[in-house]
């Protein structure tokens, strides 16, 4: 995708943010960011899992409504609902009310204590996919990266989470730059990987 959207500001973006007006806060100060902070990859890995088959719109305008239903995507909170929280969220209007994708969510919630048990955090295990050959800004759906992420976390017991998902998940949280050629933040959302420590380095300086 080259075209660009020209924002309100006069200053060009990804076309796609153009779509709604709450996509532009969100591109501009969110998505293809660096993010290493549990919680929040947790938060996404969710909200993507709900996205399936619905608009990223759908979800956005719902984030809070998702944040306050589930605790703020803390996972150790998550991982203790039940059946009783089952049928709670399936009441809440301001959230997607799909019982596979809440169960999902809950049992996703476990898997991330486990994986913090075995892998030190999530973002220690998410940042080992980080791409390293990338193809024209937002020209494709998934990556060898993001297709071997699925398959590794289906393997761990993860739900709701394929390779499409997965690539997703990978722009937002900045795995990857994939802001579009002449977007006016994809120097910023550079810099800031440029600026960034991951996992493994820090392991490195801490060992």
């Amino acid at each position: 995708m080259t075209r660009n959207f020209i924002a309100p500001d006069g200053h060009p973006r990804c076309q796609w943010c153009g779509g709604a007006p709450e996509f532009l806060p969100y591109h501009d100060n969110e998505w293809g960011f660096p993010v290493d902070d549990d919680q929040r990859l947790f938060e996404k890995l969710c909200l993507e899992s709900f996205q399936s088959g619905l608009s990223w719109r759908t979800i956005l305008n719902k984030r809070e409504n998702f944040r306050a239903a589930f605790h703020h995507f803390d996972f150790h909170q998550v991982a203790r609902f039940g059946e009783d929280d089952v049928k709670r969220l399936l009441q809440d209007a301001g959230i997607i009310r799909h019982r596979g994708k809440i169960e999902a969510t809950i049992n996703n919630a476990q898997r991330a204590k486990e994986m913090v048990e075995q892998e030190g955090s999530l973002a220690a295990f998410f940042w080992r996919y980080e791409p390293t050959e990338l193809a024209e800004p937002q020209t494709q759906t998934t990556s060898p990266e993001s297709v071997a992420l699925a398959k590794e976390l289906k393997k761990r017991g993860w739900k709701f989470f394929g390779p499409t998902t997965a690539f997703a998940f990978m722009q937002a949280m900045g795995l990857l730059n994939d802001h579009a050629q002449g977007c006016v933040v994809r120097q910023q959302a550079a810099r800031a990987r440029e600026g960034f420590v991951r996992p493994s380095d820090r392991q490195k300086t801490t060992a």
